[in-house]
């Protein structure tokens, strides 16, 4: 199944202007349960936080998490690296026109970009699972972060995040190198790369699979049945929407023993 090519049409659609773009954002925030949960993270870091942050969003994507943080604090300072030519150009583009030149762009790698001692925060959200080299990515991350810094990893677990559930299953996102982290893992390779202290969770439990099937997983194949699916799916989600979001509600305000996600939190704690 094609995933990738989804969103770069929808993509596309929603950034002729900067209020359509603003309303793409509104709509991932919203559908997308993985933006429930790291804006929930994202607002309790921000309390302690004062004026002088530096962000670092490593895999930025359509931008959506940059927005949400320079709405938080117009007064940060975020710095987002995509692989993407096309999305980092239409973000440096979007921020700009909108008026904050304090969020910029640029195409680097994950593997080998890191600034000492630099950020207060690094964002890494559906990322970790397309990176073969990831305790080097860790490494970075670490090598980057002031003493006091976090880092906020939402990832794909190894319960089925993919939606993977037996070995000769191939995976719904098509250029992950690795189906999903187990909890445990995730944090060793953490704590090798550098990290003191660490917390991961699971996201995506019993709920929020159900939400995921509802507002991604069966829209998307429609899609790729034929892209007239497009005239039929606002329709789709005016019956899918309010039962999508009930269930993101209680994925996002309950403990779950296991999920297809996770979400990781680490400390430079030295």
């Amino acid at each position: 199944m094609q995933y990738d090519p989804i969103k770069k049409v929808l993509g596309n659609f929603f950034n002729r202007t900067p209020a359509m773009r603003k309303v793409f954002y509104r709509m991932l925030d919203w559908l997308l349960l993985r933006t429930w949960h790291v804006k929930k993270e994202l607002r309790e870091w921000k309390k302690d936080k004062g004026d002088d942050v530096q962000i670092l969003d490593a895999g930025s994507g359509f931008g959506q998490y940059d927005y949400a943080l320079i709405r938080m604090n117009p007064k940060w300072t975020i710095e987002g690296i995509d692989v993407k030519e096309e999305q980092v150009e239409d973000c440096n583009q979007f921020f700009k026109k909108i008026g904050y030149p304090n969020v910029y762009f640029h195409v680097d790698d994950l593997t080998t970009y890191y600034k000492d001692n630099h950020f207060d925060l690094v964002l890494s959200v559906d990322v970790m699972e397309h990176i073969l080299e990831d305790v080097e990515v860790f490494k970075n991350f670490y090598r980057s972060m002031k003493p006091g810094g976090m880092v906020l990893i939402s990832t794909p677990s190894d319960q089925g995040g993919s939606d993977v559930h037996e070995h000769d299953d191939e995976s719904f996102i098509e250029e992950h190198v690795r189906d999903g982290y187990n909890i445990e893992a995730i944090q060793e390779k953490l704590k090798t790369a550098g990290f003191q202290k660490t917390e991961a969770r699971y996201s995506y439990g019993k709920p929020g699979q159900i939400s995921w099937r509802l507002s991604m997983k069966y829209p998307i194949k429609l899609l790729n049945v034929s892209k007239l699916f497009f005239i039929l799916i606002p329709f789709y989600y005016l019956l899918a929407f309010p039962i999508a979001c009930c269930l993101n509600y209680r994925d996002v305000n309950k403990q779950h023993p296991s999920g297809t996600g996770l979400i990781v939190k680490a400390w430079k704690t030295e």
